[in-house]
């Protein structure tokens, strides 16, 4: 992928042990508003979905995927995506 820094890591999902792709953006992304958690309105530090169920999420609802994220990285593996929010500046 051309612009984006690619680390590859060992994970484990549901007892599988997985190679997945960590990839950090090095483009500037703007959204127009703040993006809420669905769970409870509270600002969302990022975004997972497990193949066809999604969420933006806060710190307090996050999967231990998107909190292993540093701010700007996604992960994808298989049907799983998870993308921690870039730190406003």
């Amino acid at each position: 992928m051309i612009g984006y820094p690619e680390r590859i890591a060992g994970v484990v999902m549901n007892g599988i042990p997985r190679k997945v792709s960590i990839t950090r953006r090095t483009e500037k992304i703007i959204m127009a508003e703040k993006m809420k958690c669905e769970y409870c309105k509270k600002d969302a530090i990022g975004y997972q979905a497990f193949g066809c169920c999604f969420a933006y999420v806060c710190l307090d609802h996050a999967d231990n995927f998107v909190l292993a994220l540093r701010p700007g990285e996604k992960l994808t593996s298989g049907e799983c995506y998870f993308e921690r929010f870039s730190i406003p500046e």
